[in-house]
């Protein structure tokens, strides 16, 4: 009883050292940073979404009021209501974000919108009535705002996607990302072939 008791505590540090390095161990495999950053790529995609879904809920507005203006130019008009109909069909959710064709086919039909936008926001150049719309000019500047504001979403999200594929792939961290959470790494939005060239504009003999 005695030499039982003269151990114990031995016994007890023993214990709490194991259960220290146990917790270390899983600490440095990712038990915690790794599901941290997959949230936060999930949080930098939702303000992604929401920009885009800004833009989206904006371009109705805009085109009718160019209609009144410049409705001969329907080419234009029904290119941007189209594009803003493909961009809207393509839905993309966190759980698809490591897949490359998924993504890659929402960037694709994001990048035709923005394309599309570009000569209907040009429409006042041919058409200087345009230009005292007020209507018009507001919500020309909330697009040109959202535009900006969705650049900047992306490289928050494509930062946070650098940061969450990095830690995944890193020792010790890779460890328990493969173990604990079968985690693949997610995929950056790059610009798309389209966005490489300057859309042509020509006003005047829409039909």
């Amino acid at each position: 009883m005695t030499a039982i008791a003269r151990f114990a505590p031995g016994s007890t540090i023993r214990r709490a050292v194991l259960a220290v390095l146990a917790a270390f161990s899983l600490a440095s495999c990712g038990i915690n940073s790794v599901p941290t950053a997959d949230e936060q790529v999930n949080a930098a995609w939702g303000n992604l979404q929401a920009d885009y879904q800004r833009r989206a809920d904006l371009i109705p507005n805009l085109v009718a009021t160019v209609k009144g203006y410049a409705a001969q130019e329907k080419t234009v008009l029904l290119g941007v209501t189209q594009a803003r109909a493909d961009a809207t069909a393509v839905h993309l959710s966190t759980a698809d974000l490591s897949d490359p064709a998924k993504v890659q086919a929402f960037n694709d039909a994001q990048s035709r919108l923005t394309q599309a936008i570009i000569p209907l926001q040009r429409l006042q150049e041919a058409y200087p009535d345009l230009k005292s719309n007020q209507n018009f000019l507001a919500l020309q500047d909330q697009l040109e705002g959202t535009e900006n504001r969705i650049e900047v979403s992306r490289r928050d999200y494509n930062e946070a996607v650098r940061q969450y594929n990095t830690l995944i792939r890193t020792f010790p961290t890779a460890i328990g990302a493969k173990i604990f959470y079968g985690a693949k790494p997610k995929v950056p939005f790059e610009a798309a072939a389209a966005a490489q060239q300057a859309p042509t504009v020509s006003f005047g003999n829409g039909s």
